[in-house]
């Protein structure tokens, strides 16, 4: 019920704006705000996203009845609708179960207080440098009753919360050295301890905002217009610009071309294409011919491994954390390393031996009931969603495809799967696709429109939305894996 009030005051809001300032498009005059001296805010970006043109993103006027449901519900859960949301609606079934899990997680009935969880949230997307994340968090915690000192730095909030720190630090950058050392130390804390349903539904939420960060940047995600970055006060240098866009997002500014495929010649985007095509095809009728053997299998998975350290950005500078950030943080200097970098080895992790499917799901389900249920949901969305279509060809099977996208990503963690010949990532992933998935699954701060121009240059726009799907959700699963490992060593 408050829920349904709460979204009924936000609904007539824009109506008591509309009214208040008018625009002769609504009936009113445009001289009334400055009478009044109101100082109005307009959008500083062009849409939802920096990468994506503003009319590729569905508009919330022309949406159909099952996009305005999930408007609806987005509304009433967060009181908005965010831009995520807004790039996210190119998939609305992912979209439906992104949404039903992330209410749950943050609103229904759990182990956690909500001002904890919103917290958790600013400490996650914080390891990321991820301010819009964090600035959405902030007014959530505060609207749910936190203690605004808290925000002054990690140092202010409760030790239960400061203790959490290490395994958040961890679990962001280099989940593989998570132990059940780590997990003892936070149940054994004598009075800041956390119990095991806590701490499940903390790793949760921790996962969570860890790959929300990576969709955050992987889609070049603006800022919100009420928060720092999303707005300015000049006025707009567009002519028929009406007060009342402003206030429902709807502002119309031309907008240069962005779509990389623009500037680059079309037949060579198109070969690239049809290479890939080609590509698939071979590799379906090399499986239908003849199956390597374990040994050779597993030395394919070394060496992918292995080169996948080498995988990286010219653009890979460091990028220093703003204080209003990093102080939700500890360690600032901890970020990703590769996997096996100075000699250090770590025993590839088996999903023969641990699985999300036969271990994890249980063991989430059983300590934070349901939500075992709605992850496992969404990892199945992420990695079956398909429209059998590839750039300008239809009726295609991308499943080759979509595997070789998730179990890359599995790779650069150590996970490995027995049945799978990783020889096939080589050669359906170029190295420009490479660059971009490392850095948005482990350095999204570094992501940068080159490099979303770069890769699947004839792609549509919604495509590379939908891998960036499948790198969050890989990425989440693959943390996820890693952590409840170390619970379930914990309990026995």
């Amino acid at each position: 019920m408050r829920l349904a009030t709460a979204a009924n005051e936000a609904y007539t809001a824009p109506l008591a704006v509309s009214e208040l300032l008018g625009c002769k498009q609504c009936g009113g005059g445009r001289d009334h705000d400055e009478e009044l001296g109101i100082r109005i805010p307009r959008p500083l970006g062009q849409g939802p996203s920096r990468f994506i043109p503003e009319k590729e993103i569905l508009q919330v006027g022309s949406e159909d009845a099952q996009m305005h449901a999930l408007f609806a519900d987005s509304f009433a859960a967060l009181g908005r609708l965010d831009n995520i949301t807004l790039v996210m609606v190119f998939h609305p079934q992912y979209l439906e179960s992104f949404l039903k899990t992330q209410h749950y997680l943050l609103q229904m009935d759990g182990p956690l207080p909500l001002h904890y969880r919103h917290y958790i949230g600013i400490m996650a997307a914080a390891r990321h440098q991820c301010s819009y994340l964090v600035n959405l968090h902030v007014n959530d915690f505060l609207h749910v009753g936190g203690d605004p000192k808290w925000l002054n730095g990690l140092e202010n909030a409760p030790q239960k919360l400061q203790n959490l720190g290490e395994l958040n630090k961890v679990l962001a950058h280099r989940p593989w050295l998570i132990t059940k050392e780590h997990i003892e130390g936070l149940l054994k804390a004598e009075e800041h301890s956390w119990s095991l349903a806590e701490l499940v539904h903390a790793v949760v939420l921790l996962t969570h905002y860890h790959s929300l960060a990576s969709f955050t940047f992987g889609c070049g995600i603006s800022p919100e217009i009420h928060c720092d970055g999303g707005h300015t006060f000049r006025p707009p240098s567009v002519s028929n610009y009406c007060i009342c866009d402003i206030t429902n997002g709807n502002h119309s500014v031309d907008e240069m071309p962005v779509n990389s495929a623009e500037n680059v010649s079309v037949s060579d985007s198109f070969f690239e294409v049809e290479a890939l095509m080609e590509k698939m095809r071979q590799l379906q009728e090399c499986r239908d011919e003849e199956e390597a053997s374990q040994e050779e299998m597993a030395s394919r998975f070394e060496i992918e491994k292995r080169e996948s350290m080498f995988v990286f950005s010219s653009d890979d500078d460091e990028v220093t954390p703003a204080r209003d950030v990093s102080r939700h943080f500890e360690d600032t200097s901890y970020g990703y390393k590769d996997f096996s970098r100075h000699g250090m080895h770590v025993p590839t992790f088996r999903v023969q031996d641990y699985c999300w499917e036969d271990h994890g799901y249980s063991l989430v389900n059983r300590l934070y009931p349901d939500v075992g249920q709605l992850i496992d949901e969404k990892f199945h969305i992420a990695y079956n969603l398909t429209y059998n279509t590839m750039a300008m060809h239809k009726d295609v099977d991308t499943s080759m495809l979509r595997r070789a996208i998730w179990n890359y990503i599995h790779c650069m963690f150590g996970i490995r799967y027995d049945d799978y010949d990783y020889g096939e990532i080589n050669q359906l992933l170029d190295r420009s696709f490479k660059v971009y998935i490392k850095t948005v699954v482990c350095t999204p701060e570094k992501v940068t429109k080159r490099m979303y121009e770069s890769f699947w240059r004839q792609f549509k726009h919604s495509e590379k939305v939908h891998v960036n799907l499948l790198l969050i959700e890989a990425r989440m699963q693959a943390e996820l894996l890693y952590a409840l490992r170390a619970i379930t060593r914990y309990m026995t």
